[in-house]
């Protein structure tokens, strides 16, 4: 397998999130796009609806032990895809990203993959349906380049925002944890990773 970075990466860090510039090189996202589709055709995607009835503007699927779901019942992680089938299990390429950026023993049990189109967004969020929130959320940007906008732990005041590209991960832990967080827009057709564009992100965390 190629390493996944070199030394040359730069490691910034915004608001408490750490953000690992091109963590994973060209070779390995073309890998785990592979892996991703092997997923996909195990659990297939879908576009789940909101508390408030909307559907999002995302598709969505997951691997490990459970996957997040919403509809108008609410927010959760569920042990089945909807279609009954139990959720794929975590390529071994995404835990070995795990354990390299996330700085904890246990491995992540989710693995949320949601595919952005053209237009699609996702609005300014905190991720609180975990069991235990000391763990980190650990997120690859795979594809066309997204802007991801990042504020504090309370809703509203100052955000910041930067653009994450293909190879990009973003390390959520510490103060960063419960921050609010979500992507404005994506500049479709920005990467050639997917042959019809668009971008995919792929989030790992321990939910239970």
């Amino acid at each position: 397998m190629a390493n996944l970075m070199t030394s040359e990466n730069p490691i910034l860090r915004l608001r408490g999130f750490e953000i690992h510039k091109m963590k994973c090189s060209s070779e390995v996202q073309q890998a785990i796009l592979l892996d991703l589709r092997e997923i996909v055709q195990k659990a297939p995607m879908f576009t789940p609806e909101m508390v408030g009835g909307r559907k999002m503007s995302v598709r969505m699927t997951s691997a490990g032990d459970v996957g997040w779901y919403s509809d108008v019942a609410g927010y959760r992680y569920m042990a089945a895809h909807p279609s009954g089938k139990a959720w794929p299990n975590i390529p071994n390429r995404l835990l070995d990203l795990w354990a390299a950026v996330s700085g904890c023993d246990r491995a992540p049990d989710s693995c949320l993959i949601n595919f952005y189109g053209e237009g699609a967004r996702m609005g300014m969020h905190q991720d609180l349906d975990e069991a235990d929130k000391s763990f980190p959320v650990v997120s690859l940007s795979l594809g066309d380049e997204g802007l991801f906008r990042m504020g504090g732990v309370t809703k509203g005041g100052k955000t910041d925002a930067i653009w994450l590209t293909s190879g990009d991960v973003v390390v959520m832990g510490g103060d960063a944890r419960l921050a609010w967080h979500g992507v404005d827009k994506i500049r479709f057709g920005s990467s050639r990773l997917l042959p019809k564009a668009g971008r995919i992100n792929v989030t790992m965390r321990v939910a239970r």
